[in-house]
């Protein structure tokens, strides 16, 4: 059984006109995670899906590791991880088709690169018409575990278009690094959505809990990445618990849509179920800087940024 889902929402009349923007959903929730996971969510994103459609959603996010769960070992991360072209994506593809929704599906990926079996932590991009758009693959592990269930991705994030508006996608740790945000914001992007499983403690490797708390990026760090890139920014995240071994992960759900001045357009809260929808219409935002020939994209100066 699902738990109560609340909407949050900020939206005008009509969704925007191709090229003028795009209705983003993001889909907070407690998913499943073990033996049997993966069916358990594909049917929930099913659910998810119709409901979003409903409200004329054109573009729905899920969290990180979505189809599978995040809390996984090396074995059972292997174990339950799939082709793109595998069942679990397949019926995510067969979803956004029957309700016209793109998604963006976190999921663990087996592959064969250069003749060798690999493990990805990959956020698959599908249109509206079932075709995948993108299959990025994380390139910014997080700690030891990460490391020890996943391969780095070599790609660097690249944009796409749904409602022909230019998105680009970062996988949780990544959020966190501005060289990526403006990569991105160079190509073009003007939404970056960021599939997430941010939790508030986490168990390190010798067994023991982390001596802090893992900073809230979706407050710290995100509205400033918005505002120096003048573009809207997602974060996706899970909330609730998941269980490994006897052990608790509890997710922050702090999933957030943020509008291109660094102002909260919606937000999730803590701990329940949420779809969070926004129409993302850049010419609704001024401009950042008082005069708009100037700005942070416009004045940058890479001859100084060897460094880099």
């Amino acid at each position: 059984s699902y738990r109560m889902l609340q909407y949050k929402v900020c939206t005008y009349e009509h969704p925007p006109k191709p090229g003028k923007g795009v209705r983003l959903g993001v889909y907070q929730a407690q998913a499943d995670c073990g033996e049997g996971a993966s069916a358990k969510n594909v049917s929930r994103l099913k659910q998810a899906t119709a409901l979003a459609a409903d409200r004329g959603v054109q573009l729905l996010s899920f969290p990180e590791l979505y189809i599978q769960g995040y809390t996984q070992s090396p074995e059972t991360a292997h174990a339950t991880a799939e082709t793109v072209d595998g069942p679990s994506v397949t019926a995510c593809k067969e979803a956004a088709k029957e309700y016209g929704v793109a998604l963006i599906v976190g999921y663990g990926e087996k592959a064969e690169v250069n003749g060798q079996t690999q493990f990805f932590d990959s956020i698959v991009v599908i249109s509206d018409e079932g075709e995948v758009l993108l299959n990025y693959r994380k390139a910014q592990l997080y700690a030891q575990q990460e490391r020890d269930d996943w391969n780095f991705g070599m790609e660097p994030p690249s944009v796409f278009k749904v409602n022909d508006f230019p998105v680009g996608v970062l996988n949780c740790y990544e959020n966190e690094f501005p060289e990526l945000v403006r990569v991105l914001a160079l190509e073009g992007a003007k939404l970056v959505v960021g599939p997430t499983a941010a939790d508030r403690y986490y168990e390190l490797t010798n067994g023991q809990r982390s001596n802090v708390p893992y900073p809230d990026v979706s407050k710290i760090l995100l509205p400033a990445f918005a505002y120096c890139n003048n573009l809207f920014y997602a974060y996706s995240n899970r909330c609730g618990y998941e269980e490994r071994d006897g052990e608790q992960w509890h997710y922050r759900g702090n999933s957030i849509i943020i509008d291109p001045h660094g102002g909260v357009m919606v937000d999730a809260g803590n701990e329940q179920d949420t779809l969070l929808i926004a129409d993302c219409i850049p010419e609704f935002f001024g401009d950042t800087h008082p005069e708009p020939e100037y700005g942070y994209i416009k004045d940058r100066r890479p001859d100084l940024y060897g460094l880099l």
